[in-house]
């Protein structure tokens, strides 16, 4: 009985494939999500990694200082083609915001105290609450299960917003004290 041998790797994209792909990604892809964004282009549309690659290329981008985003298309890039193939995909990844930001930079130099500057301003800053709001309330559902968490919430918002405690301390007092609240606990007295 024969054992199958497993399928041949798919061969190396082109540079210029290589950076079609990465400017593609860096031009729709939006804040945290674009790790799942990228796995979607990387491993089931292109195929150019497999899963497991995938998890171990980002777990290295992710202890790396730096944009996750960034970090993988160095990685990819680099395992694809290299140097070079690490230089355009870091471009193409990069090109697109750059270009907005240099872009939103030179208009609102341009025109930064006008009054199309200002709405548009507070258009984005509303819609970027939103969205933090929208990932807020997502992420509160699944992680707050008793009215203890939400007190919690409640006290770090005030103590940042109100009471001006820096961030980071707020955070560890309050994982602390959450710590020690949800810690296990003997729930039969007689036990030792």
């Amino acid at each position: 009985m024969s054992v199958a041998e497993p399928a041949p790797p798919p061969p190396s994209p082109s540079l210029g494939k290589l950076f079609w792909v990465f400017l593609v990604m860096g031009a729709t892809s939006l804040g945290g999500g674009v790790v799942a964004y990228l796995r979607t282009g990387l491993v089931v549309r292109q195929r150019w990694l497999d899963d497991l690659t995938f998890v171990e290329l980002l777990s290295i981008s992710q202890t790396l200082p730096g944009l996750n985003a960034t970090n993988m298309s160095i990685l990819v890039g680099d395992r694809l083609r290299g140097g070079m193939g690490a230089l355009v995909a870091t471009l193409g990844m990069c090109l697109p915001g750059a270009s907005l930001m240099i872009a939103a930079g030179y208009l609102y130099g341009a025109g930064g105290d006008g009054p199309w500057s200002k709405a548009f301003l507070h258009g984005i800053a509303a819609g970027a609450v939103g969205l933090i709001l929208v990932v807020l309330v997502q992420l509160g559902a699944k992680t707050l299960k008793t009215f203890a968490d939400y007190v919690f919430v409640a006290a770090t918002a005030v103590a940042v917003a109100f009471f001006k405690v820096p961030v980071p301390y707020a955070l560890l007092a309050a994982g602390c004290i959450a710590i020690w609240w949800h810690r296990p606990r003997d729930r039969d007295k007689g036990n030792p």
